[in-house]
Formats: structure tokens, sequence, C-alpha cells
């Protein structure tokens, strides 16, 4: 097992430099001086030409592309991610302050997309062609067809301004950092975040379990009088469960993309709401490096999923 997650983790190490590699020369593409990006704007503008050059030289601006991508590499992996081009602040202590908040909603989603959502094609799987199944799909249909917003919209309308029972955006009040009192706040941006995956999941799950229901194994197991319980849960959900977990995955830069717009529609200070804002006024710099940052934040996630499938079925961690 550590040799088969051991193999999985080595094979990120290619993945982030191919992203690396086309984030840097995507920046290096874009109009304007490589060296507005290094350092902070004020001091940019206050510099002459001729100090300007010799900061570039410095700097080994002046080099080779492919040395210039080695070194900003390793001031990436130093934390030094360079300085945005609209506000000036240094895009590291920026990725500090909102990635907390994304990583939280984000999170808060995925353990409520993947409960509600496996639950409820659980059911739908095991009572097929009833009201339930019917009430399941009809759920499903609405919430993969409806965009996020509308929700947050209808959300902010009736529990914010109609019941009174949630605060509209934000993060947490004044003075209130703690995690339950944050709590309040991450409700509707989360389950309207979720409702897209929730409704996926229980549809893929209901017709995962389906087909497993009919495989020749389960109906071994019946017939040598194992309780229905049993069949369910270890012979039937447990094989299905392996490709369910492999959607969540491919979903999750769906969830961190929903994430720009829910953010925005709530007032949630986080990643989504900073990308925006950097697209907004022009601020390529910050938009390629928080690309990035998702990026290796989806493969991590990847990675996990590859471990908690090969727990799943011993077939995939013994290469069968």
């Amino acid at each position: 097992m550590l040799r088969y997650f051991s193999k999985r983790l080595a094979l990120l190490i290619p993945k982030l430099l191919i992203i690396s590699l086309i984030v840097f020369f995507a920046l290096q593409a874009l109009p304007g001086d490589a060296l507005s990006r290094s350092v902070p704007p004020r001091v940019y503008q206050s510099l002459s030409e001729t100090q300007l050059e010799a900061l570039r030289e410095s700097l080994g601006l002046n080099e080779p592309l492919f040395t210039q991508y080695f070194r900003w590499l390793s001031n990436m992996l130093h934390g030094d991610f360079g300085y945005s081009q609209s506000t000036g602040s240094n895009i590291g202590q920026m990725l500090m302050a909102r990635l907390p908040s994304t990583i939280e909603l984000v999170f808060f989603a995925l353990i409520i997309a993947s409960f509600f959502g496996i639950l409820f094609g659980f059911i739908a799987a095991l009572n097929q062609n009833t009201p339930l199944d019917y009430i399941n799909t009809g759920f499903s249909i609405v919430g993969i067809s409806v965009p996020e917003f509308f929700f947050g919209l209808i959300f902010i309308l009736l529990f914010s301004v109609r019941l009174g029972w949630l605060p509209s955006g934000g993060r947490m009040a004044p003075g209130q950092p703690g995690f339950f009192e944050r709590l309040p706040y991450m409700i509707m941006p989360a389950f309207c975040l979720a409702i897209s995956l929730m409704a996926t999941l229980s549809r893929y799950t209901r017709s995962t379990m389906l087909d497993v229901l009919g495989r020749d194994y389960v109906k071994t197991a019946r017939s040598k009088g194992l309780r229905e319980s049993r069949v369910t849960l270890k012979h039937v959900f447990r094989n299905a469960l392996t490709p369910i977990m492999v959607i969540m995955v491919m979903r999750l830069p769906m969830l961190v993309s929903g994430a720009v717009v829910i953010e925005a529609v709530f007032n949630y200070p986080g990643m989504g709401s900073m990308i925006l804002d950097a697209v907004s006024a022009g601020d390529m710099p910050v938009v390629m490096i928080t690309t990035m940052v998702v990026a290796a934040v989806t493969l991590a996630a990847s990675c996990v999923v590859d471990l908690f499938t090969a727990l799943l079925d011993p077939r995939i961690r013994f290469g069968e």
C-alpha cells in the first residue's frame, strides 16, 4: 500500500512542473514589463530607466527564459509569488489571507454534497420506481439545471430577508473569529455551492448501485443466505463507492470555480472573489498564480482520493 501511494505521490511532481511551465510562459506572454510583476508598483514607478535596467540585470530578467523559469519556481517554493499590478500587494500575503476562507467553504460544501448526495442516491436505488425515486430524480434535474447563483439569491431572499435566520453575506461578525461564530455565515454559501454536486452524486450513486445490484456476485451472496443489510453495504455499496469517488474528484475543480460566483453573491472574502476582482482589474499575475494554486490543490485532492480508492479496491494497489 505504501509503495502504491509513493508512486501516486511521485506522479504529482511532473504534473505540477508542467502546470508551472504553462503559468510561467503565460505570464511572459502578457503585455508589459516582467519587472513590474517582480517588484512593488510604487517602487517601479519611482525608478529611472537606468535604475530599472540595473534592477533587471540584478534580478536576472535579461537571462534566458528557462533560467528565469527555474529562479521563478525557486521563488515560488519559498513563498515569493510577486506583486499585484492593480493593488501593489504581495500576492503571497493575499493568498494567505484568502485561501483559508475558500478551503473552509469548499470543504464544508464537499461534506454536505457527499453526505446528502450519496444518501439520496442510496435510498433511491433501494426504492427504484417508487415516489422516493421520482422525488430524487426531480431534485437532481433541478439541482443540475439551475445555476448556483439563482439558489443563492433565493436563499438570501428567503432565509435572510423574509425569515431573518441567517446573515446575508460576509464571513464573520467583527470580533467573533471562532468556527461556531462563522458557521451561520457559511451555511447558505456552502449549500448553494453543494447543490449541483449533490444532485450529480445522487444520480450517479443511484445508477452505479443499480448496476452493481445486478452483478452475479451479489446474487451469489444472497443465495448463500447473507443478511440483506450485509449484502447491500459490503457487496453493493462498497463496490459502487469507487466510481463515485472518482466523480467527486472530477467535480472538485467545478466546486472551486463555482466558489467564484457564490463568493460574489454572498460577499464572501475568499479566493473566488479575489480571482473575480483580479479579472475585473486586468491583474493577470494574480489570476495566473491563483490558477497555479487551484491546480495544485486539485492534484493533491486527486492523490488523496487515489489512496482511498486503493483502500476500497485491493485490485488497484496490486496493479490488477
